[in-house]
């Protein structure tokens, strides 16, 4: 039986139905029927402009962000699809922070709808830390669907964890 790292918390049935769609290779063509194509978000500064555009229609009295970026460095297998940092200095007799956001450069090649998801993820920690009701209940404020693109998020990771798809991330979206 093939363990389904990223949907551990879903149940056992919706692992089965999952398991169902890999043995049948379909899993790939359930996702491209619900998410057409990847979204046109390349650079830094278009990520930037994105993310803030989201911030300031929900967020927009929250701490400013100083940097928001694509990260080579983030790996998915360290539970980490973007992070939210907050680095503080003393500067003279104040203490200054700066808040980051920075998204695993993978998601350059998916839908923009599992971007969204994962930029309201971030954006949401900026009010709430904690991986709790109000933190879900903030997400789903910014993001009506959110937990079915999370749900569709690791369908996604579940399939490109596959042995025959590798790093071929956008692939799904351009296969036939």
């Amino acid at each position: 039986m093939q363990t389904l790292k990223y949907l551990t918390a879903y149940s056992e049935s919706v692992q089965s139905q999952v398991r169902e769609l890999i043995e049948h290779n379909h899993l790939a063509e359930l996702l491209r029927k619900k998410y057409a194509t990847v979204h046109g978000i390349r650079t830094d500064k278009a990520l930037y402009g994105y993310v803030m555009g989201i911030k300031n229609e929900f967020l927009r009295s929250s701490e400013p962000l100083s940097k928001i970026a694509f990260d080579s460095k983030l790996k998915v297998i360290q539970h980490a699809l973007g992070t939210h940092t907050t680095v503080s200095r003393v500067q003279g007799s104040r203490l200054k922070s700066k808040r980051e956001i920075r998204i695993a450069s993978l998601f350059k090649e998916v839908p923009l709808e599992l971007l969204r998801m994962i930029t309201v993820h971030e954006l949401a920690h900026i009010k709430e830390k904690a991986h709790d009701k109000a933190f879900y209940q903030l997400c789903t404020l910014m993001e009506p669907n959110y937990h079915q693109l999370e749900f569709d998020l690791r369908l996604y990771l579940t399939w490109q964890d596959l042995p025959a798809n590798g790093d071929v991330a956008e692939s799904i979206w351009r296969s036939p």
